[in-house]
């Protein structure tokens, strides 16, 4: 591996067989050295069939997880790290299969990741430069919303509590994944550990660009449910 030494993108996936393809290829075009794990949540459209198909271009780069049903992002996180950790990556990233979070901003994001100070990178909708495209209004007011009433019940000082484009360095992430929740709330959770752990956090602006093709997992009953998680979490620490 080059500069990146020992470095995996995790990618949860349900039925994201529109996308993966596509996703995957522009990872690899990155040319950095980077594996990809595909943890993916018993998908119905055949996501699976496409990632093992493509094992055959990529076979030592390319790895998948079949998880044996739908347990929520979470879950399927955890043993996306498990797997990660078991075979001693240096660096993991996780980002969404939808093309929301850009292939292109990953090398800064593990380059940033690489300095001695620093333990976790955010890639950030919330900070200067960070943007939000394509969104209709209510789930930015939805976002927002999510992110300050995380920030107002864990008090970290971080702009973009719930992002899902995150690098960590393998040692932090060693010590925070006893973590309890299921849904969305999982992503605050886990920045909420490292935060407790001193862990060095930095955020990187990207720009956030909506679907183009499939359909959002996200619904306004879960925004509920991770709110009530946040706060159990929040008991859970004192």
């Amino acid at each position: 591996m080059s500069a990146f030494l020992r470095a995996i993108v995790v990618i949860p996936t349900y039925n994201e067989q529109e996308n993966i393809e596509l996703l995957l290829t522009a990872i690899f075009q990155l040319k950095i050295g980077l594996h990809v794990l595909v943890v993916d949540d018993r998908s119905a459209d055949g996501t699976a069939d496409v990632v093992i198909k493509l094992q055959k271009r990529y076979p030592d780069e390319l790895h998948l997880l079949n998880r044996p049903q739908k347990e929520g992002i979470g879950p399927a996180y955890l043993a996306g790290f498990r797997w990660a950790l078991t075979y001693d990556y240096d660096y993991i990233c996780t980002m969404d299969a939808d093309f929301s979070h850009q292939p292109t901003d990953l090398p800064l994001l593990l380059s940033i990741c690489a300095k001695p100070s620093i333990d976790m990178v955010i890639g950030s909708r919330y900070i200067t430069d960070g943007r939000v495209v394509n969104w209709p209004l209510p789930r930015i007011l939805l976002s927002r919303l999510a992110n300050w009433f995380a920030r107002s019940i864990t008090g970290m000082p971080i702009k973009d509590t719930t992002a899902g484009f995150v690098c960590y360095r393998k040692t932090l992430l060693k010590n925070i994944l006893n973590i309890a929740s299921v849904g969305y709330s999982f992503q605050v959770e886990i920045k909420f550990l490292a935060y407790e752990y001193g862990a060095g956090i930095a955020e990187l602006p990207i720009t956030f660009t909506n679907r183009i093709r499939g359909k959002s997992k996200m619904r306004l009953i879960m925004a509920g449910e991770s709110i009530f998680q946040l706060i159990q979490m929040k008991w859970r620490s004192r």
